[in-house]
C-alpha cells in the first residue's frame, strides 16, 4: 500500500447489531453522502445491500470507478460472502485497469440473525500522492532511485490482504469493480480458468472439475445465469454443471 502501509482485518462491528437487515441498510443509506464528503477527495463511498446479490449496490456518492445503483460487487466481497468471512478490511489496495492506484475499505455488517446484511465500501484515488512520493524520492535519492533494492517487506500483526494465497487462488489477486452483471461473470470465469492453467479445449473432466470448484469459492455460483455462463464457458452443458456441483458437494461432504 503506497500511502498507508498495512492493512488490516478485524471483526466484523457491532454497532448496528440487533437490527434487521432493512434497518441496517436504512442507517448506512444515509451515511453514504455525508462520509463522501468528509473524506479526503477524491474518493467513493458505496454500500452493498448484500440481500441482493447479484445487483447489490444500494447506494453510491463519488466516481471513482464510475459505477451506479444495480451494479454488481466487487469479486472480493463476493467471495468473501460466499466464504462467510465478515471481518471488516482497512486500507487495503486496489488497481483500476486504467492504472489508477485506489486505498480501500470494506466493512461489513450482519442482520440480527448473523446473516451478511450490508457492506459499506470507502475507495479514495490515491495516485496523486503515489506520483508525489516518487517524485520526492528521486529528488532526495537521486536520478539512480529504480536501481535501489526495494525496501524489506512489512510484518503487520494482522493478517493482511495482500499475503498471497496458496494454490489456484493465488493467480487472481486484487479486486475487480464490474459494471454489469455480465461482466462480473465475465472476469470470475476468466480467472478460474486461468488459475487451473490448462487450455479449455484440452481440459479433461478433472480440469473442469477444478474450474467449477474455483467458482464456487468465489462465490459465482449466488449470480444468476452463473450454471449457462460456465457451461458455455467449458463447453459442456448446464446440467453437467449442476452435476459437477453435485458431486464436489458430494465430496465435500463425505470428506468431513
Amino acid at each position: 500500500m503506497e500511502p498507508a502501509s498495512n492493512s488490516s482485518m478485524l471483526p466484523a462491528p457491532a454497532a448496528l447489531e440487533g437490527m434487521d437487515a432493512e434497518c441496517v441498510n436504512r442507517v448506512l443509506e444515509l451515511l453514504v453522502a455525508p462520509l463522501q464528503a468528509a473524506m479526503i477527495q477524491p474518493t467513493e463511498v458505496v454500500l452493498h445491500d448484500l440481500r441482493r446479490i447479484p445487483n447489490t449496490v444500494r447506494a453510491i456518492t463519488g466516481t471513482v470507478t464510475g459505477r451506479h445503483v444495480g451494479d454488481p460487487p466487487t469479486d472480493k466481497l463476493l467471495e468473501r460472502v460466499a466464504a462467510g468471512d465478515l471481518r471488516h478490511e482497512i486500507g487495503y489496495r486496489s488497481q483500476l485497469p486504467d492504472g489508477r492506484i485506489l486505498q480501500s475499505t470494506t466493512i461489513i455488517y450482519t442482520d440480527d440473525g448473523g446473516r451478511p446484511a450490508a457492506a459499506l465500501c470507502l475507495n479514495t484515488d490515491v495516485s496523486a500522492w503515489v506520483s508525489l512520493r516518487s517524485a520526492m524520492d528521486r529528488f532526495v535519492l537521486g536520478h539512480d532511485v529504480t536501481s535501489m533494492p526495494p525496501p524489506a517487506p512489512s510484518t503487520p500483526s494482522t493478517p493482511s490482504a495482500h499475503a498471497a494465497p496458496a494454490g489456484p487462488a493465488a493467480a487472481h489477486q486484487g479486486e475487480s469493480f464490474p459494471h454489469s452483471v455480465e461482466e462480473l461473470r465475465a472476469l470470475l470465469v476468466d480467472a478460474a480458468i486461468a488459475a487451473i492453467d490448462v487450455p479449455v479445449e484440452q481440459m479433461r473432466k478433472e480440469h473442469k472439475l477444478q474450474v467449477i470448484a474455483e467458482l464456487e469459492r468465489r462465490g459465482f455460483f449466488l449470480v444468476k445465469q452463473a450454471p449457462e455462463t460456465a457451461a458455455a464457458a467449458l463447453g459442456v452443458s448446464r446440467f453437467t454443471i449442476y452435476n459437477y456441483l453435485n458431486e464436489l458437494n458430494g465430496s465435500a461432504e463425505g470428506s468431513t
